[in-house]
């Protein structure tokens, strides 16, 4: 199986690399449109602020790619939020398969920006990305935009607000959680991303 990890100036590439080398699958970093096309599946990660994330992507053609990509493709935190329509951050406009747009956190008492450490989910209806993830599993984040929940919602953690946890849209997958880091619930959500 060839997997892709998607390079762009996001950081982050190297530790989901490192997780996807514990579950025995050698994956190809890389920003080469054909690789891209030619992978069994794609994995889109990220840390880092939207709009400098589009201008790398929108300069190699990538945002296009990433749309017509027909394998399954997970985006993981900025990579859920770059699959939006557009984010608050930076007041940009996105990808598009999520017809959403993302959102930044309001300070307020007791909540902190940017959330920051672990945080349980809530599964909202049977989906393959989250088989054998149980109600209330912590997952860990580091964020401070979040998509509100929505049509394609599949999993929902709650910070000041419901906000989606992970999503689905055909062959499209996302986590605004950081599955590389979240122990075993994380490594199982990996595998089960590469069995679909």
């Amino acid at each position: 199986m060839k997997v892709a990890i998607l390079k762009y100036n996001a950081g982050n590439v190297f530790s989901v690399d490192c997780a996807l080398r514990r579950l025995g699958v050698e994956p190809i970093v890389t920003d080469n449109v054909e690789q891209l096309r030619r992978a069994d599946k794609v994995v889109f990660p990220g840390v880092g602020e939207a709009s400098s994330a589009m201008a790398y992507l929108r300069s190699r053609h990538l945002d296009e790619l990433i749309r017509s990509l027909t394998q399954p493709v997970i985006g993981i935190c900025i990579g859920q939020q770059l699959l939006c329509r557009n984010s608050e951050e930076g007041n940009t406009e996105c990808i598009g398969v999520f017809d959403k747009s993302v959102k930044r956190f309001s300070e307020a008492p007791g909540v902190k920006v940017p959330e920051m450490g672990w945080n349980t989910i809530k599964p909202l209806v049977d989906n393959p990305l989250l088989k054998g993830i149980d109600e209330n599993s912590y997952v860990y984040y580091v964020h401070s935009y979040y998509v509100p929940v929505c049509d394609d919602t599949i999993a929902v953690t709650d910070y000041s607000l419901p906000f989606s946890a992970a999503m689905n849209k055909d062959n499209f997958y996302a986590t605004q959680f950081h599955p590389e880091k979240s122990g075993g619930v994380g490594e199982l959500i990996l595998k089960n991303f590469l069995i679909l």
